[in-house]
């Protein structure tokens, strides 16, 4: 009797023991949100405002860690090597993943990654110090055309949709600009309203603040539409340089290898996220639009971004300094 009570009660123990990794629910632990740049930034701005709503829908803490350095590949380096458990993902844009392997080491490929989506769309501006001598985007593109290379340029790092914007204008206007590579744009904002710096291509989102506290001003949108956040400010087609249109495209990726139903629900979650009204209206303040999209919608900016790169390389255009 004793031995079969206790069969039966092992055969309970194993069948409970059995059955809890099925029962196990995504997620039962906090998610690490890495930022491959440095606080203040856009990409940091970004997560910040995402992080809180995206606690809510999936129940869980969300932990935003910043990762600085080498133009977004340290940050990248780590997710990509990261357990493919949806625990760990990477806030960053296209470019930043498909351009640096370009330019610099890296120990990922795009096809390292798993997409979840896009969450933000945000226009780039140039911008100077509120007491720059240039008081239009056609005054400082007529200097750097008179003084080759000296003009000084901050952007947030290789391969980052700012530095890759800077070699389109640079193509379109047939003048160079001194690049100075910063772990972010924040900290080259910091130089630029200290004036050590002529002028950065920068991220609405991160240059709003210093441009309504009055550090910074905006000499032009760099996107093909004027941006009501900055009325007044013209865009670069309205200053005569034609064929320009950019802006950051922000999205969530995971290493490669998590498993689809835990890259649905994160995609399902960014979906919900995107229609918020807290997250709708913050992104608003600082010029951003909140938006969303499939994994797919990401992977194919990525493949695209590449090619764009591809192209740039095969041309020398993309070096580092």
């Amino acid at each position: 009797m004793t031995s079969i009570k206790f069969a039966v009660g092992a055969l309970c123990a194993c069948t409970i023991l059995g059955a809890a990794p099925a029962s196990a629910a995504y997620p039962d632990k906090p998610i690490t949100m890495v930022v491959p740049f440095s606080p203040g930034g856009n990409l940091d701005i970004t997560a910040r405002i995402v992080a809180p709503a995206l606690e809510k829908v999936l129940n869980a803490r969300i932990v935003v860690v910043n990762k600085p350095g080498a133009g977004g590949i340290i940050g990248a380096n780590q997710v990509a090597r990261s357990a493919p458990d949806g625990y760990t993902m990477l806030v960053t844009t296209p470019n930043a993943i498909a351009v640096a392997p370009f330019m610099a080491a890296t120990d990922y490929k795009p096809e390292d990654f798993q997409a979840v989506g896009l969450i933000a769309s945000t226009p780039l501006v140039v911008d100077v110090p509120v007491d720059s001598p240039y008081h239009s985007i056609n005054d400082l593109i007529k200097d750097a055309c008179r003084n080759p290379g000296k003009l000084t340029v901050g952007h947030s790092g290789i391969g980052t949709t700012n530095y890759v914007a800077l070699i389109k204008l640079q193509q379109m206007t047939n003048c160079t600009f001194n690049p100075i590579a910063y772990k972010g744009s924040a900290p080259a904002l910091v130089d630029l309203a200290g004036g050590q710096l002529d002028t950065v291509i920068d991220q609405l989102s991160s240059s709003t603040s210093l441009i309504t506290g009055g550090k910074i001003k905006a000499l032009a949108v760099m996107t093909a539409q004027p941006v009501s956040a900055l009325k007044g400010v013209p865009t670069l087609e309205e200053s005569g340089i034609k064929g320009l249109d950019e802006s950051t495209r922000t999205g969530i990726l995971l290493p490669k290898g998590v498993p689809a139903d835990v890259v649905k629900q994160l995609n399902d979650a960014v979906v919900q996220v995107s229609k918020d009204s807290k997250v709708m209206t913050a992104m608003d303040n600082i010029g951003s639009m909140a938006e969303s999209s499939t994994p797919a919608t990401f992977t194919d900016l990525i493949s695209s971004e590449t090619e764009m790169a591809r192209r740039l390389d095969q041309a020398g255009k993309l070096k580092t300094r």
